[in-house]
């Protein structure tokens, strides 16, 4: 085993003798445990070894933060990076990559064929594999594992998940003999207080010794003002000063909104948390980058960053992030408002983490977070080899209980769920490689359907109730032995009876009024009336007491019989919903005739090899013709109406389109509508997007308009206008490197790409 230059914890040990021994791992620990530690162990081995490895993060900006370190510990020459936009050193022994670029090369498309790809490659390691739970990316995980060769050694790193267990029985089934290393250490303990607005003066220990909750903690009330609820002041300054005084900074400060994240920081300026020292430092830091990224020097923030906080989210530019994590990383930067994001796996060690609420709004409205969301937060307090403590805060809100808090705190982290997902690409790709009984073991082998069991459980369970019901009704005894069978006919007739008399009796009123005699067809009516009471008297329910009671358990019946046929069928589905899904996506392309003899044709080539959100969509836009022909600033404008999710309804943009692009999305909206019938007939619901809230903006600055002309044009964060800028360039990268592209696109395309990738766009 590798020696390091410190003492290993145990469960580094067994996972590093694992990983000597030839064994697969799935590591499972808390943040800020210790896995890269075993993730250098597995280089380590590669070096001596002569073999490659490869490092996939989730992440752009985590593959280029450990490209970085890496680069550093074990030398430029020996480092590559391969992302969506970048590739560097792709040849050398250690390649640290996004995971899905690793799952395009096991599809050997894009990258060259899978032999090549994978070459001298002993090793890979999986960091966050618990994006697995990702609703949008979940599936590149799985499909990564499921297609990796088996001569390759999975090192799986995860944080804590409450079916670890499942996960490497799943890897150890699809893939090669793997160990599971599960831990709840954490070489830094967190310690947990909360803020109660009525002692705005200190903060208090959540728990007890014994892990009940301190009782000092009084609930939060609503305030009233002439019988409305308003909001309360904020306490922001209050918790900042406190953990201040406490010695308890430099802090993350997790707020849901990024406008609060702004706000905040605002509020807790004024407090100036750092020295005059540290603020010539800053200065010096900040002078430095803005020098070499000259957009910044107008940025409002920057007298933020003299007081020792700032901001973090995702409406900021990620140029201005690099530099916030720069100066937290430094220690120089005292408090960090920022939106949850921030949790996932980005380097930026902390003392402390505040979370202001533990509940927070999803497009369904308001959810509390889930125990790994709230893990994944707290857990990044607490700095290893620099804190024996880590704090936790969490603000006291009138609509958490203290109560609820302390359960939260005290719950075990959540499972791993599939979010597998067969797609028009995955489709192309496996048919592309394997016969369609083959594509089936393969979907079959997805975590999803390994662990559908779990996924079926509650059906089950609801089965086994509503068969109790329906046991229970079954068991009515009738005096008279009469069966349920019986009883219906005599319902039947009965109601027949009391409808016939009905009429009989409107007809008698009416002939009567008229003063004329019945016909004979009323009279042989009536005749069948009388014959139908004299049905009914025959049986004995005509005068049972129980009649009601037995014909209320007949309907009870019937419900829970509709009820179990339906659970049956939707149990059924469950069973197979992947392949079903795989079999859907593959009933679309045949209809298109891009699929003959379950091989793709040319065309259904040129879908595999494209990565969006509905790939079937974005080729036939290509295939039709009506992105040719338009220029540089045109071509940007209409692939960000067609790559730009649909955004609020009170989001909306007043710029004006160019009256090509606008002739252009009519065009693709026509497109669209004929997807979106045959989806339909088939039940494939991939999104398709044609939203041109940014389109005005990126034909601006294909034009050549200045980012200050950019960013007034809307009340946009910046932050949001560059990622969306950025997905252009993704999807216009993909024109040059699919197969049987037009010529003269590919060539707009570059163009294109050209004058996009200009600060600050180019930076990541």
């Amino acid at each position: 085993m590798f020696e390091f230059p410190f003492e290993l914890d145990d469960f580094q040990k067994e996972a590093c003798e694992c990983i000597t021994n030839g064994k697969s791992v799935v590591v499972c620990a808390p943040t800020g445990a210790g896995k890269t530690v075993i993730a250098q162990h597995a280089i380590h081995c590669a070096l001596k070894e002569g073999k490659k490895v490869f490092y996939t993060t989730p992440l752009k900006a985590l593959s280029n933060q450990k490209f970085s370190d890496f680069s550093e510990k074990y030398g430029a020459d020996n480092v590559g990076l391969l992302t969506g936009d970048t590739s560097h050193n792709r040849n050398a022994q250690i390649v640290v990559m996004t995971t899905e670029v690793f799952r395009n090369m096991l599809y050997g498309t894009n990258f060259g064929s899978v032999s090549d790809n994978l070459k001298d490659v002993g090793y890979v390691i999986l960091d966050e594999v618990h994006y697995m739970n990702d609703e949008q990316r979940g599936t590149v995980w799985e499909e990564s594992i499921i297609y990796c060769p088996t001569n390759v050694q999975i090192i799986a790193l995860s944080a804590t998940v409450a079916n670890a267990d499942k996960l490497t029985e799943w890897i150890n089934t699809v893939h090669s003999k793997t160990e599971l290393i599960n831990t709840d250490f954490r070489p830094v303990p967190l310690r947990f207080y909360y803020f109660d607005s009525s002692q705005p003066h200190t903060i208090l220990p959540l728990l007890t010794p014994n892990g009940t909750l301190n009782k000092k903690i009084k609930p939060e009330k609503k305030e009233f003002k002439r019988g409305k609820p308003v909001q309360k002041k904020s306490v922001v300054k209050d918790v900042v000063r406190n953990l201040h005084e406490k010695d308890m900074l430099p802090a993350i400060y997790f707020t849901f909104s990024r406008k609060k994240c702004d706000e905040q920081m605002e509020r807790c300026a004024e407090l100036c948390l750092v020295t005059p020292q540290e603020q010539e430092q800053i200065k010096e830091i900040i002078d430095e980058y803005i020098a070499e990224n000259y957009y910044l020097y107008k940025n409002k923030h920057i007298e933020y960053l003299l007081q020792g906080v700032a901001s973090h989210h995702a409406g900021l530019l990620p140029g201005w992030k690099v530099l916030v994590e720069k100066l937290f990383q430094k220690g120089l930067i005292k408090v960090v408002f920022a939106t949850e994001t921030l949790a996932a796996g980005i380097n930026m060690p902390a003392r402390s983490t505040v979370i202001s609420s533990i509940s927070k709004r999803t497009d369904n409205g308001h959810r509390t977070l889930t125990p790994s969301e709230f893990l994944q937060m707290s857990g990044r307090a607490g700095r290893r080899g620099m804190d024996d403590i880590g704090y936790v805060t969490i603000i006291g809100s009138a609509f958490q209980t203290p109560e609820e808090v302390a359960e939260l705190v005290l719950s075990d982290a959540n499972d791993l769920e599939s979010k597998f997902s067969p797609s028009y690409s995955m489709v192309l790709n496996l048919l592309q490689r394997f016969s369609l009984e083959e594509a089936k073991e393969l979907v079959l082998k997805s975590f999803g359907y390994f662990s559908s069991n779990s996924r079926i459980e509650p059906l089950l369970l609801l089965k086994e109730f509503n068969q109790e019901k329906i046991d229970e009704c079954n068991s009515f005894t009738c005096w008279c032995k009469r069966t349920n069978e019986d009883l219906m006919e005599y319902n039947k007739i009965r109601d027949m009876y009391v409808q016939n008399r009905k009429v009989m009796k409107t007809i008698n009123k009416q002939e009567k009024k008229k003063n004329r005699p019945l016909s004979p067809e009323i009279i042989e009516f009536g005749n069948k009336t009388k014959a139908l009471l004299n049905q009914m008297h025959s049986y004995e329910c005509d005068t049972c007491k129980l009649f009601k009671k037995h014909m209320k358990s007949l309907d009870v019946l019937f419900r829970y019989l509709a009820k179990q046929k339906a659970l049956d069928k939707e149990i059924e589905k469950q069973k197979d919903i992947f392949w079903n899904k795989f079999l859907a996506h593959r009933a679309v392309l045949l209809d298109y005739g891009y699929i003959k003899d379950d091989y793709p044709t040319s065309e259904g080539i040129t879908i595999s090899q494209i990565r969006s959100e509905n790939e079937l969509f974005l080729a036939r836009i290509i295939f039709s013709g009506v992105l040719e022909n338009l220029t540089p600033a045109e071509l940007a404008s209409v692939v960000c109406a067609i790559t730009t999710e649909d955004m609020r309804a009170d989001l909306f943009s007043q710029l004006p389109f160019s009256t090509t692009v606008r002739k252009t999305l009519n065009k693709i909206k026509d497109i669209k509508r004929d997807l979106d019938k045959k989806q339909k007939d088939y039940d494939v619901e991939d999104p398709m997007y044609i939203n041109g809230y940014y389109s005005p903006l990126i034909e601006m600055w294909v034009n050549g308009a200045e980012w200050d002309d950019i960013i007034n044009q809307i009340d946009m964060g910046e932050g949001d206008i560059v990622r969306s800028f950025k997905r252009v360039v993704d999807v216009l990268r993909q024109f040059c490197t699919v197969s049987n592209m037009p010529e003269a696109l590919v060539f707009t395309a570059r163009e294109a790409i050209e004058k996009i990738q200009r600060s600050p766009i180019d930076i990541d």
